[in-house]
């Protein structure tokens, strides 16, 4: 115990007295090597591809107007498609723009698109589409068939070429002033009809027109609240010219003398040129005041102002029917001017006084008051005499619709919701020339409509989902002979999701119009049912196949007069219509981490009735990768058309188009 004791005494005393010894520097591990990272320091400026390629159609057999008019696809170098981006790691003038092009190359659709953007700055877009269009059907608007004689007197060959830009200044603040400027226009050639007193003409005509919109405003952007407020102005532009040449003669549509002497044009040069100026104001705004509450309308005031200009020279052996003056040379001469002042506005509420209760109503009005007058000059001579007769006219037409509608919408359970609903449509139209001539005079039209609505949504699971809504009308009065008069119309729809890989669905609609007023005795019963599916196992990864069906039937009966001696007539159509399409797309097996995937499908349109009708488009598409920045792909289609009682309609061929995708 003494010895423990003085051990405890000692230690102490030693660790005061012992040197420390200094410390040994020990060996550090030498810093591990940086790990690259897998995300890029700095992305790439260049993303996206360009699809280049070459079309063949191998010749049309059949009818290549009709093909043209459906199809009209040439051979020939496209660019069939190409989408990138481009972005400035800077952010000097802008932080990226992107460019979508499609169908380059004289195809009839073609469409660009570029935007670009600076954050706070500015946000730009521009559009372009160039359409050709192409009609000329050799049954449509052809009373000459019966005699032979095999030409659309209504057709056109044209290009609409449409253009859009916008600016948006400092997006994302809480006002964005925007400019934009929009122009339509379209130049082409076509057939159209001379009118004269008993009988029309067929002739060649030149078609170009031209508008334009300028525009701009401010936008107000708050959490509660939205206001556009916008100005702008259009101007117009529209010319025809049809024209004979001498030394031909033309005899028209009517096949019998009439008063004992055969009609003819032997020449003809005629022009009109319509010019057009408007100004318009707009407002907008949507309101959320207060958590149960949503308002919104809009307004808008155009006063637009048109001109014309008219111009006729025309010989043959004619008749001016008011006064059983036959005639051989015609001069003629027109000048117009017109103001549509036009005003129309709307406002809207949707009102959650429940939590399971909605009530939505709208206003909205339109009105349009036009004033015209239009001075003319016309030369008639013959053998024996020269008479010039100058008329003076004016007219006036007024229009005016309004709509007011509530909506209800009751959710009976989590997954069961109703829906009521009632409409109301009134509105008048009058026009009148003056003085009073032919069969020109005051006339005034009333539009009365009383509608019901009615809808259900039920979902019994997230699997499952069910809807239908309907719509019933009874009307005092319509502004044209084949507007909704009364009708009932019927809308169904059925969403299930068997597994996760398929889903199947369906669609049905039906109306029924009828227009009882005598004269008119309209009946119009239209409806189809759908049937689609998308089966796509493990989301496509390997193959998937979707695939839809469509059963329509569409009968039209109506009472009209006919043109050329005003006698009662009866227009009967029916169609009864089958469309199936059906697409299958799946991987093909990989070599060096390439995969070449391979499309087939296509569909078909079959119909009878008044004008039965084949259509067939199967197709075929393989892309195979040479790279990972190259492949190779080739497409095929049929194109397939028959008419069974305008058999000389009919066009069949086929299309093959190859080409290269580069991807960066």
């Amino acid at each position: 115990m003494k010895f423990f004791m003085l051990i405890v005494g000692v230690l102490p005393l030693a660790a005061q007295t012992a040197p420390t010894p200094p410390p040994q520097p020990t060996a550090q591990p030498a810093p591990p090597a940086p790990i690259p990272s897998p995300v890029p320091t700095e992305a790439p400026w260049l993303t996206g591809w360009i699809d280049l390629g070459y079309r063949w159609e191998t010749g049309v057999g059949g009818s290549f107007d009709t093909y043209r008019t459906f199809v009209n696809l040439g051979s020939g170098p496209k660019l069939l498609g190409t989408e990138f981006t481009v972005a400035d790691p800077r952010h000097r003038l802008f932080d990226q723009f992107h460019v979508r092009a499609y169908n380059l190359g004289d195809d009839p659709y073609e469409t660009i698109h570029f935007d670009a953007k600076k954050a706070k700055f500015y946000n730009f877009n521009a559009d372009y589409r160039n359409i050709a269009l192409f009609d000329y059907l050799p049954s449509y608007a052809d009373p000459l068939l019966s005699q032979g004689i095999i030409l659309d007197e209504q057709s056109f060959d044209m290009r609409r070429r449409f253009t859009s830009f916008s600016l948006d200044l400092l997006p994302g603040s809480w006002i964005i002033p925007y400019l934009a400027f929009d122009r339509e226009s379209g130049s082409g050639s076509g057939a159209t009809t001379f009118v004269a007193n008993g009988n029309e003409f067929p002739v060649p005509n030149t078609l170009n027109d031209m508008t334009n919109m300028y525009r701009g405003g401010i936008r107000i952007q708050l959490r509660r609240f939205h206001m556009t407020l916008e100005e702008g102005g259009t101007t117009f532009v529209n010319d025809q010219n049809v024209y004979q040449a001498p030394g031909s003669e033309n005899y028209g549509n009517l096949a019998t003398p009439l008063l004992g002497q055969t009609l003819d044009l032997s020449s003809l040069l005629a022009a009109y040129g319509i010019r057009g100026s408007s100004t318009f104001s707009k407002g907008l705004f949507t309101a959320n005041p207060v958590s149960w509450l949503d308002l919104y309308g809009q307004f808008l005031f155009s006063q637009p102002s048109t001109t014309v200009n008219y111009r006729q020279s025309n010989t043959g052996n004619l008749l001016l029917q008011s006064q059983v003056l036959f005639y051989n040379s015609q001069q003629y001469l027109v000048t117009a001017a017109a103001k549509l002042p036009r005003t129309s506005g709307s406002f809207g509420a949707e009102v959650r006084p429940f939590r399971r209760l909605r009530i939505v109503e709208s206003w909205l009005t339109d009105r349009l008051h036009d004033s015209g007058s239009a001075a003319s000059t016309q030369t008639l001579t013959n053998a024996t005499l020269s008479e010039q007769m100058s008329a003076l006219l004016t007219s006036s037409m007024a229009t005016n619709y309004n709509q007011a509608e509530i909506d209800l919408f009751f959710d009976a359970a989590s997954r069961l919701t109703f829906h009521g609903g009632y409409r109301y449509v009134w509105g008048d139209a009058s026009d009148a020339i003056l003085p009073l001539e032919g069969l020109a005079g005051p006339e005034q039209g009333h539009l009365r409509r009383n509608v019901g609505i009615g809808g259900i949504t039920y979902r019994p699971s997230q699997k499952i989902s069910l809807s239908g809504e309907a719509e019933g009308a009874s009307s005092g009065g319509a502004y044209f002979r084949t507007s909704l008069y009364d009708y009932q119309k019927i809308r169904a729809q059925a969403r299930y999701q068997v597994m996760g890989s398929l889903n199947l669905s369906a669609d049905f609609s039906l109306l029924n119009n009828r227009n009882p007023l005598p004269g008119v005795k309209y009946d119009y019963l239209a409806h189809q049912v759908s049937l689609s599916f998308l089966w796509s196992p493990q989301g496509g990864k390997n193959w998937d196949f979707q695939g839809s069906y469509s059963r329509s039937t569409v009968y039209s009966n109506i009472d009209y007069l006919e043109p050329e001696i005003l006698a009662p007539a009866q227009s009967l159509y029916r169609d009864n219509a089958h469309s199936l399409t059906a697409l299958f797309s799946a991987n093909l097996p990989h070599y060096s981490g390439l995969t070449p995937k391979i499309l087939a499908g296509g569909s078909f349109f079959i119909s009878s009735g008044s004008r039965p009708t084949q259509y067939y488009l199967p197709t075929a598409k393989l892309t195979l990768p040479l790279s990972k920045k190259f492949s190779w792909f080739a497409e095929w289609s049929y194109y397939g058309y028959g008419e069974a009682f305008y058999f000389y309609e009919g066009f069949r061929t086929h299309i093959v188009t190859t080409g290269l995708r580069l991807t960066r």
